[in-house]
């Protein structure tokens, strides 16, 4: 009896010290700090990004047509000669090619001469006709003459310019070999390469899965790692309606404003084509979202304890994600020190 009494005894111990040992536990639990950020309605865009190199839209090869002497022209803003990268207005001298007998045979000088003399004089049959001082046929022999003189100051003209080389658009020298100057150049060799790179083009490929999402007219945002703080707008102007069966995916064309000439053609870009948008809807950030057995969750902050809730999203980017059902405006998101968290977990909101 004695022993039973004891056992009795050691055991109540136990159980009391076992309670007490819960209690402190429970006055011990500890608020996790968290940061929080009120739900507020905001804007969002979805969209389908690709890549592809951008080449200029306007860029032309400028070849020697005739051959002559080199001579590069000197850049007036400058006042040293044309190099690359140097920009240039339409129908600036880049290049001279002096050809002293060239020039004598086109006979400028005299062609500009009959010009003069067959416009005055078809002038004067005309004021004559209508006096009746001379029949119709003189009247038409005279715009003959004047005509023909007309022709042949123009390809005169044409075949004198051919001994400059200027830019046909602005634009920025891209390529400029280089010759000896004073050297006799040859025809067909290459003078100059003009680009005009205010705007670019690409054609990029989008998965077949997308070949309903993407229309001509999208906006497009271009990003280059060089311009990471600058974003560039651009549209879809061609969609191919065809699938490549290899790749499984469809072409298109983008055309990008490029006023500042950040982007140069060549560089690989990063291409986002915005294939839908909401304004005014809830949108958190896209890394906040756990993804539990019961849907996707976050943490909200009420009267010192963080709470779970499951959502339901719609739109999202790399970055946000709207929520359709699940969070009000003006709820306390726990956007830091959500990781640990449980159901009811006791918090701190920190900044």
């Amino acid at each position: 009896m004695r022993i039973q009494n004891v056992l009795w005894l050691l055991l109540t111990g136990l159980i009391l010290l076992s309670c007490q040992d819960n209690e402190g536990e429970d006055e011990l639990e500890i608020s996790v700090p968290v940061s929080v950020s009120e739900v507020k309605a905001g804007a969002i865009r979805e969209f389908i990004t690709t890549s592809a190199t951008v080449e200029a839209i306007k860029y032309t090869d400028l070849m020697s047509e005739i051959e002559g002497k080199y001579r590069l022209a000197v850049n007036p803003r400058s006042g040293r000669p044309f190099a690359p990268g140097d920009a240039v207005e339409s129908g600036q001298v880049i290049v001279y090619l002096d050809n002293p007998e060239h020039e004598n045979n086109i006979r400028i000088e005299s062609r500009q001469l009959e010009l003069d003399i067959s416009q005055r004089e078809f002038e004067k049959q005309q004021s004559l006709y209508e006096k009746g001082g001379v029949t119709l046929r003189e009247l038409k022999n005279a715009e003959s003459a004047f005509i023909d003189a007309n022709y042949n100051y123009k390809n005169a003209r044409l075949q004198l310019d051919k001994l400059t080389i200027r830019a046909p658009f602005r634009g920025v020298i891209t390529d400029l070999p280089y010759h000896t100057p004073g050297v006799k150049v040859p025809v067909g060799q290459l003078m100059a390469q003009v680009m005009d790179y205010g705007q670019l083009h690409a054609e990029v490929k989008f998965p077949a899965k997308d070949l309903t999402r993407i229309k001509t007219g999208q906006e497009v945002l271009a990003t280059h790692y060089l311009l990471a703080d600058d974003t560039l707008s651009g549209e879809i102007v061609q969609v191919s309606p065809a699938i490549d069966p290899v790749s499984r995916s469809f072409k298109a064309a983008v055309r990008v404003n490029n006023p500042e000439q950040q982007l140069r053609p060549g560089m690989f870009v990063k291409f986002d084509a915005i294939v839908a948008h909401k304004d005014s809807v809830i949108v958190i950030p896209k890394s906040i979202i756990l993804a539990k057995r019961a849907g996707n969750t976050v943490f909200v902050v009420d009267k010192g304890a963080a709470f779970e809730k499951v959502i339901t999203t719609g739109l999202e980017n790399s970055d946000q994600v709207e929520v359709v059902e699940g969070l009000s405006v003006d709820d306390r998101l726990v956007v830091k020190g959500y990781e640990t968290l449980r159901n009811r977990s006791k918090v701190k909101v920190v900044k």
